[in-house]
């Protein structure tokens, strides 16, 4: 079986290897010293394996035999066990834009949204932006937000209180660890 490494993350195998010489390690781990390119190969022939080449850089040149389609099932495994891992990690955050002077009925429809949003266990960002000279009363501000947090602290915990940057401030909430 012959094939071709189309791809930068795929190794070198069999006839693709253009090493000369390499330090050749068994199927079990065992090293089995340096070897001519032949010699490697009948040696992985004779075993029903693959010869891929791990490293080409060093000196000598590493090379294993091993089956080769195992080892790539293997590693993309790991690597979409990995990528599933960090998804779930960074799960999404959500925005929810408030106001100074927010309306009580457009208030209690983003703690809503949000408490769905945080049920589903995803970070809720609220934030609040000033316009004009509502600048100069940050603490109202201040308060719509601790209100903000405050009707959804049943399903969630304060992760960053309210902070000021340029004219905005917001706070992050995180949902509720459950216990």
């Amino acid at each position: 079986m012959i094939t071709i490494a189309n791809n930068k993350n795929e190794l070198p195998i069999n006839e693709n290897i253009k090493v000369a010489e390499m330090m050749v390690i068994g199927p079990n781990g065992e090293q089995m010293g340096i070897k001519n390119i032949t010699d490697a190969l009948t040696l992985a022939n004779y075993a029903g394996l693959d010869l891929v080449l791990m490293n080409g850089n060093s000196t000598p040149a590493v090379a294993k035999i091993m089956d080769y389609n195992k080892y790539k099932y293997e590693r993309n495994k790991k690597l979409k066990e990995a990528q599933k891992n960090q998804r779930a990690a960074n799960k999404d955050v959500k925005e929810y834009r408030l106001s100074v002077n927010i309306d009580i009925h457009d208030f209690e429809t983003r703690v809503k949204n949000a408490k769905e949003y945080l049920i589903k266990g995803h970070k809720v960002k609220g934030f609040l932006r000033f316009k004009g000279r509502s600048i100069t009363h940050p603490e109202l501000g201040q308060e719509v937000l601790e209100r903000f947090a405050e009707s959804l602290s049943e399903v969630s915990t304060v992760e960053q209180q309210p902070k000021m940057e340029g004219r905005q401030m917001f706070m992050l909430l995180a949902p509720k660890k459950d216990k």
